[in-house]
């Protein structure tokens, strides 16, 4: 997994839109990138609607936030415009830059094995290097943590 004092990779995503975006973009300033496991779920729904709840104060740390999941453009866009979410969201559907950021995992439900993107999010600094890291991060506990992230950074 990237850690802390790591280089975050580059990627290029399509965002809910479809117009690339690329990390390298956001050089020079804060960026939270967060990947969770799939749209318009109840957990991904809390956290991305909790992000969206306090974006001004994303704003006012100069952080640009970033939601990622394996899901289609389609889907992430509905998913964006349904909740109103007002920040980009991602589609890594070949979860390559989630296995990039060592996020691409194995996991089980009712005892099915499965892979999906481990709720995870990264603090990257203006000069993109990762500044934190946010592991298995509770939806209703995410934007606490991560906002305390910055404020330290």
């Amino acid at each position: 997994m990237t850690g802390i004092g790591d280089r975050a990779p580059d990627f290029a995503l399509p965002d809910q839109d479809g117009r690339e975006t690329r990390l390298e973009d956001f050089r020079g300033q804060l960026v939270v990138l967060f990947f969770y496991p799939r749209a318009d779920t109840p957990g991904c729904t809390t956290q991305a609607c909790g992000v969206r709840d306090h974006i001004a104060e994303y704003d006012a740390a100069g952080a640009a936030v970033l939601g990622v999941s394996p899901d289609p453009v389609a889907k992430v866009k509905r998913f964006h415009e349904k909740f109103s979410l007002g920040f980009p969201l991602l589609a890594d559907e070949d979860h390559s830059v989630a296995e990039a950021y060592g996020v691409w995992v194995e996991k089980s439900m009712y005892g099915r094995k499965y892979f999906g993107n481990e709720r995870t999010t990264f603090v990257i600094d203006a000069g993109g290097a990762v500044a934190d890291v946010l592991r298995k991060v509770k939806p209703a506990e995410h934007d606490d943590l991560v906002l305390g992230a910055l404020s330290a950074s």
